[in-house]
């Protein structure tokens, strides 16, 4: 009898330091949602963050605000986003460097897998080697014999170190030997504003970003890294089809929130994607910029994230890419 009232008495005690919590994950979004972008102004995932931020506000019936938080290759904000409260008021914009940073850095202060709740993949996006209008050459054929013929004479930008681009950047040096020292910038716009202005002869970047430039003739594109030629760029030949068969390096858009999460806030936030990725004008504007529908539940993205980290790692000690 009074084991029965203790355990009453402990489970009303539960109960009753659960409800609150409970209460505010069912009235959830009563005020403005974070979405931490972990890039400058301008780039991919920023023009990404910003539309989903909209589609995502509307669904949720709270503004969703974006705030850039660039460094690091993209730690700075991944780490702010782990360390948050598990509430749903914090979100990120996370892409492949949830992948590739455990691949090259020994000290991250939070773990891909468990300091994360998966929400959601949203979008696959093309990556391109581009070069400034003045540099000699217009093939990857070209740009390899150059670059292996002075070898520290050329440079190539990225949107920081670590990034997917980086990654791409090191991985088509080592599969076709061409010489090129790395530059990272802290975001798309600086990394393709420093090509405009002869700060780098070449960079790679994104399709969404870097297309815009090309079509108005300020920068030059040399080849795509992706397996098929890009849709917005079907003029430009990919790695693969230059003489290096299998060449595929690209980078992905997902939302992630910090660990713990409460179910019905995760819940929330996942139909809320899974709403504005099932709408076809949502779609074709992905499309428009550049980037291909990809949509995976949280299941999903964790699948994803757990295949992709030994298969990241490998090509990091492959390619001998790292940070620290």
């Amino acid at each position: 009898m009074l084991r029965s009232r203790f355990v009453s008495h402990l489970l009303a005690g539960a109960l009753a330091l659960a409800m609150p919590a409970l209460a505010l994950a069912q009235n959830y979004p009563d005020r403005p949602v974070k979405l931490i972008v972990p890039f400058a102004p301008g780039g991919a995932t920023d023009i990404l963050g910003r539309l989903l931020a909209t589609a995502l506000g509307e669904r949720l019936g709270q503004p969703m605000v974006v705030e850039n938080k660039p460094g690091a290759g993209t730690v700075v904000a991944a780490s702010l986003v782990a360390k948050a409260p598990a509430d749903g008021y914090t979100l990120l914009g996370a892409n492949t460097t949830l992948t590739l940073n455990p691949a090259i850095r020994t000290n991250l202060p939070y773990d891909p897998v468990r300091s994360f709740t998966p929400l959601g993949l949203v979008a696959d996006m093309g990556l391109l080697l581009v070069a400034h209008n003045d540099t000699p050459g217009s093939t990857l054929k070209d740009v390899i014999a150059r670059t292996r013929a002075a070898p520290d004479k050329f440079s190539y930008g990225s949107y920081g170190t670590g990034s997917s681009v980086h990654f791409g950047g090191e991985v088509l040096k080592s599969t076709t030997g061409m010489q090129m020292l790395h530059v990272p910038f802290n975001g798309s716009s600086p990394n393709l504003t420093a090509l405009m202005g002869g700060q780098v002869q070449f960079a790679v970047d994104t399709v969404v970003a870097s297309t815009p430039l090309i079509k108005a003739g300020k920068i030059k594109p040399i080849a795509a890294l992706s397996p098929q030629r890009l849709p917005l760029l079907p003029n430009v030949p990919t790695v693969a089809e230059s003489g290096y068969p299998g060449f595929d390096m690209g980078s992905w858009f997902a939302f992630v929130g910090p660990a713990g999460l409460p179910a019905p806030v995760q819940k929330k936030l996942e139909k809320a994607l899974a709403d504005t990725m099932a709408s076809a004008e949502f779609r074709k504007k992905l499309v428009d910029l550049g980037l291909t529908p990809s949509w995976a539940n949280g299941d999903g993205l964790r699948a994803r994230i757990e295949r992709e980290l030994p298969v990241m790692r490998a090509v990091a000690a492959r390619a001998d890419i790292r940070v620290d």
